[in-house]
């Protein structure tokens, strides 16, 4: 699927105050929806030794689609294609790849 067409469905089922103007609510929706995400792989390692199985793995792909949603809404709101923050992600990697500064820390190395 186009990450454009994906932005332009999620859209579509946006219901929150002030749609368009309002980026603080799917902010908060992304930060809420990654925790959920990062506690499913913390019990994963607590409770199935790092093994992940097919209903966890089929748990995850629904939270990271919330998670997806919450980033479209975001990118909506600050006007923002998906496609557009894609490709400046890849450009960003790529520059630092080259630099040899892929690891490390702080955003602009």
């Amino acid at each position: 699927m186009d990450l454009n067409a994906y932005q332009r469905g999620a859209r579509q089922t946006a219901r929150y105050p002030d749609v368009g103007a309002n980026p603080i609510y799917p902010t908060l929706g992304l930060c809420g929806e990654a925790g959920e995400v990062a506690d499913k792989v913390k019990k994963v390692l607590r409770d199935q030794n790092g093994c992940f199985s097919d209903a966890v793995k089929q748990s995850l792909l629904l939270e990271l689609g919330d998670v997806l949603w919450y980033v479209a809404q975001l990118a909506s709101e600050l006007g923002f294609e998906l496609d557009q923050i894609a490709e400046a992600n890849l450009e960003k990697l790529a520059s630092r790849a080259a630099r040899n500064v892929i690891s490390g820390s702080g955003d602009h190395r």
